[in-house]
Formats: C-alpha cells, sequence, structure tokens
C-alpha cells in the first residue's frame, strides 16, 4: 500500500514544492527590497535615492528567469541604489496605479519625478549600468544645488499647469476659460521633444489662452477617461468641456499659439449679465470665476423699468468689453440679498452699487465712484490687476431665493382701505359696551 502511495506522494511534493517557490520569487535572504502596499510609500516613494523597481508576477516565466539576474543586479547596486520587487499578482490595485499590464515591467524612481521605464536588455550589465545613470543624474541635480527632483528649467518659470484627477474638474471642466491640455509620458521621446515648444507657448499666451499637462503614467483614468491612446495627445476643451477635440497641429509654440487665438475668437460665448436669483446662481456664476462683479440695483418702484434696463445695458457693455477674461456679472434688486448686502458694506450708501468678489480667496473690493460706464470699466481693470483696498468677506454669504423680475414696472402694494368714520364708530361702540 506504501509502495502504490509513493509516486502520488512525489508528485504532490513536487507539486508543493513548485508552487511555493513560483508564489515567492525572492526569499528572505535576497538582497532584492520586498515591496507591500503598506510600505511602497516609505522603501519607494519617500526614498531619498534611486529605487529600481520589477512589478512581477509569480507564475510568469520570464519573471522566474529574470530573478537570479535581478538578485546580482541588487548585489551590484547594493549602496548606490535599491532594488526592489512587487508582486503585482497579490497587490493589484498598486501595480494598477502604475499601470502595470505586462510581467516583468521594470520602472525606476527618483525623488520628487515620476517613474521611468527600463525598456533595455534583462541582464545584469545594462539593468546597473542603467540604474547607475539615474544615480549620476540624482548627483549632478544635487551639485547644481538644485533639491530632490527640481526641474533644471526652475529658473524659467513655466505657465502650464499640472492637471491630475483630483483638480481636474474644478480648474478645467467647470471653468469658463479655453484650455489646451497635453497628455503625455514621461519616457515618449516626441513628448521630450514638445516639451520647450509647449512651455514657451504657455507663457506666451499666460492670461489669454490656459495650457495644461497630464503625466498619464501617474494618471491612468484621465487617460483611459479622455481616450488617450498616444503620445503626446492634445486636447482643446472649448465653450463645450463635454466634448474636447483634438490639437492637429504643428508641434511648435508659434503653431500651437496661433491655434489658441484663433480658438479663443470662437470659443468666447457671448457676454451675460445673471439676475442672483439663489444659491444656485451663486455658486454657477460666482463659484469658478476668478471674480465675480455684482451690481446692487434700485429697487423697481425707484428706477422703473427704463431706468432698470439702463443699467443693465451699462453692465453688459462692461461684460461685453472684458468677456475674454474669467469674469462673471450678476446683479440683485435692493434689499433681495441682505446678507451679501451686509458682508460687502452695501445699502448704506444707496444705490445702484457694485462689488468685486472673489468667492475662492474670500474678499471683496467695492466701487468707490460713481456708477457709470467710464468708473466701472477702471474697476474692472483695476480688479483684474489685483484690485487696491481688498476687503475680507466675513463667511459664507446667505443667498436667498427670490423670484426674478419680470420685465414690467413694480406696482405699489394697496393697503386695504378704511373709514375714519368706521374707525371711531368702533371706539364708539367699544366705548358703550364697557
Amino acid at each position: 500500500m506504501s509502495r502504490s502511495r509513493s509516486p502520488l506522494l512525489i508528485a504532490l511534493s513536487f507539486l508543493f514544492i513548485f508552487f511555493s517557490v513560483s508564489n515567492a520569487l525572492y526569499g528572505p535572504s535576497s538582497p532584492v527590497v520586498q515591496l507591500t502596499p503598506s510600505n511602497f510609500k516609505s522603501k519607494v516613494l519617500n526614498s531619498n535615492g534611486i529605487v529600481l523597481v520589477e512589478f512581477f508576477a509569480p507564475w510568469c516565466g520570464h519573471c522566474q528567469a529574470l530573478t537570479p539576474t535581478w538578485e546580482k543586479a541588487a548585489n551590484v547596486l547594493k549602496g548606490v541604489a535599491t532594488v526592489a520587487a512587487l508582486d503585482a499578482d497579490a497587490h493589484k490595485s498598486l501595480a494598477q496605479e502604475y499601470g502595470i499590464s505586462g510581467f516583468p515591467t521594470i520602472k525606476v524612481f527618483a525623488p520628487g519625478k515620476p517613474p521611468v521605464d527600463y525598456q533595455g536588455a534583462r541582464d545584469v550589465k545594462p539593468i546597473t549600468e542603467f540604474g547607475f545613470q539615474q544615480v549620476k543624474a540624482l548627483l549632478k541635480d544635487r551639485l547644481a544645488g538644485k533639491a530632490s527632483g527640481e526641474s533644471s528649467e526652475k529658473s524659467e518659470p513655466t505657465a502650464t499647469v499640472e492637471l491630475n484627477s483630483r483638480n481636474f474638474d474644478e480648474l478645467v471642466l467647470k471653468s469658463k476659460e479655453l484650455w489646451i491640455v497635453e497628455f503625455f509620458a514621461p519616457w515618449c521621446g516626441h513628448c521630450k521633444k514638445l516639451a520647450p515648444e509647449w512651455k514657451r507657448a504657455a507663457n506666451n499666451l499666460k492670461g489669454k489662452v490656459k495650457l495644461g499637462h497630464v503625466d498619464c503614467d501617474s494618471e491612468k483614468s484621465l487617460m483611459s477617461r479622455f481616450n488617450v491612446q498616444g503620445f503626446p495627445t492634445i486636447l482643446v476643451f472649448g465653450a463645450d468641456k463635454d466634448s474636447p477635440t483634438p490639437y492637429e497641429g504643428a508641434r511648435t509654440a508659434s503653431a500651437i499659439e496661433s491655434f489658441a487665438l484663433e480658438q479663443l475668437e470662437t470659443n468666447v460665448g457671448p457676454a451675460e449679465v445673471t439676475e442672483l436669483t439663489g444659491p444656485d446662481v451663486m455658486k454657477e456664476k460666482c463659484g469658478s470665476a476668478a471674480i465675480c462683479f455684482v451690481a446692487f440695483l434700485p429697487d423697481i418702484l425707484d428706477s422703473k423699468a427704463e431706468g432698470r434696463n439702463k443699467y443693465l445695458e451699462m453692465l453688459l457693455s462692461v461684460a461685453e468689453n472684458f468677456k475674454r477674461n474669467p469674469y462673471s456679472y450678476v446683479w440683485a434688486s435692493a434689499g433681495k440679498q441682505p446678507d451679501l448686502e451686509k458682508r460687502v458694506g452695501v445699502g448704506g450708501y444707496g444705490y445702484p452699487a457694485l462689488v468685486a468678489l472673489n468667492v475662492k480667496k474670500g474678499a471683496y473690493a467695492p466701487l468707490k465712484s460713481a456708477f457709470e460706464l467710464e468708473h466701472i470699466i477702471g474697476f474692472v481693470k483695476e480688479a483684474g490687476r489685483g484690485g487696491k483696498g481688498n476687503l475680507p468677506l466675513e463667511g459664507s454669504p446667505d443667498i436667498a431665493k427670490t423670484e426674478p423680475w419680470d420685465g414690467k414696472d413694480g406696482e405699489m402694494i394697496e393697503e386695504d382701505e378704511f373709514s375714519l368714520e368706521e374707525l371711531m364708530g368702533e371706539d364708539t361702540t367699544r366705548k358703550d359696551e364697557l
């Protein structure tokens, strides 16, 4: 009986040993650092040096073949760079963050920079040489007096905005401004070639068109969301933010600038001045605007429809004059938004009144001169330059929900009529009763 079992036991023992080895390519004594979600940040992302990371799957034949080579590389680079490995099969979510789709995948992490893919031969010499090149680049930056991960071009600030999944909707999709966004990968040769042109275009277009960039190695969700399939991909987010269009022109600063200015002409919608009838209007018009100009117009009984329309036409003229700027314009009738009036000091000096409001910064500035076209235009220009005498907006104003103006003259509310005789009669009756 025991003899008949021995072949089966041997086979089971072999399978147990095979799976044990395959599920642990690197043992406790291996020079390769074992990574998990709990230590990835401390060992890799917060490291002060270069870290080479192999993303592997235990069942992958190529990964098993690479194991001795990777351990030799770890020994060669000991004290110079860290060589580590992550079981991407056991830690799928972490591997997905870095877009791992094949095994083994090797990425090199430098302090403060996005990871770089290693695409060379899987031998000890080319791997260690590549790692050493990354170390030399890091030392060169430090010798030049730059912080880890700091760009060699920091002396030339760039106007292009770094976009990610946390700020994309707020900055781009909810904005009234024209955005042109580059989706790139750090290892892409064409992207590297575009980088100085993109930077130059962003600086030249500052204040007119927003340029941004998305690192698709780090932002796979945005890459998938906008169906980016190659690098670099440049998308234009115009008036219809939900339907961006691709830029297919030359990848030079001058071509990008010319295209952006043309788009600016076609993507700017008509100027508008909106009545502030509730919190939703406040959020939509003032929440994302760089500056929200709020006008408080006289009561309709004081100005009648003709007078109010003249004020609105004046405001619309100002809005048209500055429609390429990320400003918004709203108005409210005197006394309709009491909390807002109180917080911006309106009401005591009469109507009409105008304030420049920055909701994000919690600040405002009042128009101190006459409510006339020339003065308002000067006020808007001054506010755009940063303004003078800005005041803190104490807390978030409570915006009341009101009925929109019907465009007509107001009507006096008639009180119930009564006669003096009736009133006196009531008093006489009461005296008689007493």
